[in-house]
């Protein structure tokens, strides 16, 4: 095992078409208005800037990021990173029912000293700090796109 890897999947189940929601999702300047854990944005040009992240566990990420694809037709937002964290993210949105699904995929390998040093004791704490993170996106994208909270 690659104790430096790491692969995620989570789907957001949105009431929201999809359209709207990738209307959000690809103005990554604004995820700190309403993702708490997504720190700093900060544009370097129009497809990249570096992006400062923390959840519960003490540590920042920071993240250069590049725009690899954004493809309205077929909803997909991609990006690829270098920094504390090498490698990609992805956003895959479709309709159901009458909202969205929001398929988020992300491969990475950690660059970050300390949490290399805590690969095999601190993984469980990793994937549960990035469940949380998730978690909350989730929820602040909702009051987004309820209305409720205003970006």
């Amino acid at each position: 095992m690659d104790w430096y890897h790491y692969r995620f999947r989570t789907v957001w189940l949105l009431d929201a078409d999809p359209d709207s929601v990738f209307l959000v999702l690809e103005r990554a300047g604004e995820y700190p208005d309403w993702w708490p854990q997504v720190r700093e944005v900060t544009p370097i040009d129009e497809r990249g800037g570096t992006a400062r992240f923390r959840s519960v566990i003490p540590y920042d990420l920071v993240i250069s990021a590049r725009e690899s694809r954004n493809d309205p037709r077929a909803r997909v937002l991609e990006m690829e990173m270098t920094g504390d964290l090498e490698g990609w993210a992805r956003w895959t949105l479709s309709a159901r029912g009458d909202g969205t699904s929001a398929l988020y995929e992300q491969e990475v390998d950690v660059n970050k000293p300390l949490l290399r040093r805590l690969a095999v004791v601190g993984r469980p704490f990793f994937l549960a700090n990035h469940a949380l993170m998730m978690r909350s996106g989730r929820r602040g994208l909702r009051k987004v796109l309820a209305g409720r909270h205003t970006v």
